[in-house]
């Protein structure tokens, strides 16, 4: 009888358990508690995209860099301190990574509505959607409830976030070890429909690399001398075509050899991906669709939640 019972709490402790765990980010988080996060949130990011378009791919960029180095936890917001060393100067984030300002403008926003009670984790992942759907891409309702880290790892986002130089089998098992598709990969790269990219990034391939158009490449070397140190910081966009609209271009681009960075080809080079890029070079609505399923998987990267983490009251700094 005894060993019934204490079996019957055990499976009933592992179903909460599993519970729990299924449904940590819910859409509807803030719904009693800060409804107006929403329009303090698009209303900034809106301003700043109004400022400088480009600013959207950079608040996009944030999101992505935040989830692949452990979790979506706004740890890449963190600035040094005397018992870490933060993320923001890592390989793929120094003279990089930005929109940090627009950040803390839209913390201020959300603080004025509701002190206290907005990760800057979710700041990120609703400033993302923001951009994409502003830039003229699809929205798409953001799971909520992530909570702020009170470190950061610059190590972790050295090892954790993929190199524009990565090969098609290591952006592969990048994704797969964070529980992402080869199809999330592809849909995910499809954010290169925004942005733009530092000459040091894409030097090596418009210089050394066979598998690209020929006057792409003449008209990228024309702005970033094969000189190593020399325009490093000279920018090209990632979609030469619409560099402010998220369309499917990047994917048509990648079909002609147009792909800017070594790891963007890479998807479209004779290997195991090039046949979902043909299909969202073909269908706009493919790719939207599937970008909308694999942000959202992404976001669901071990998040904290609960009583783990904080609700920074700053995004730069523990409380």
């Amino acid at each position: 009888m005894a060993s019934s019972s204490f079996m019957a709490i055990l499976t009933l402790a592992l179903l909460l358990q599993t519970a729990t765990s299924s449904a940590q980010l819910s859409t509807n988080f803030y719904s009693s508690s800060c409804p107006r996060v929403f329009s303090a949130v698009r209303s900034t990011v809106q301003s700043a995209i109004r400022n400088e378009a480009r600013i959207g791919a950079s608040l996009l960029r944030l999101h992505f860099h935040d989830c692949f180095v452990n979790g979506c936890d706004g740890s890449l917001l963190l600035d040094d301190t005397s018992s870490f060393t933060g993320e923001k100067n890592a390989v793929p984030n120094r003279n990089s990574a930005r929109g940090f300002d627009v950040v803390d403008n839209i913390k201020s926003a959300v603080e004025n509505v509701c002190p206290g009670v907005v990760s800057c984790a979710d700041i990120l992942a609703i400033a993302a959607r923001d951009s994409v759907a502003i830039l003229g891409g699809p929205s798409w309702n953001v799971k909520l409830g992530r909570r702020d880290a009170r470190t950061a790892s610059q190590a972790a986002a050295n090892n954790n976030i993929p190199p524009p130089t990565s090969n098609l089998n290591q952006l592969i098992s990048r994704f797969n070890a964070l529980g992402l598709s080869t199809r999330d990969l592809v849909a995910l790269s499809g954010s290169h429909t925004i942005g733009q990219s530092r000459c040091i990034q894409f030097r090596p391939r418009i210089y050394n690399e066979t598998n690209l158009d020929s006057s792409f490449a003449q008209t990228r070397r024309s702005n970033c001398p094969r000189a190593s140190g020399s325009g490093d910081n000279n920018l090209a966009p990632l979609d030469l075509q619409t560099p402010t609209a998220f369309d499917n271009n990047y994917f048509k681009n990648l079909i002609q050899k147009k792909g800017l960075l070594h790891s963007d080809q890479q998807l479209f080079n004779g290997g195991s991906t090039d046949s979902i890029v043909r299909t969202y070079s073909n269908s706009y609505n493919t790719f939207s669709s599937d970008f909308v399923s694999a942000i959202i998987k992404m976001g669901d990267i071990k998040p904290l939640t609960g009583s783990n983490g904080e609700i920074r009251k700053n995004c730069r700094k523990p409380n």
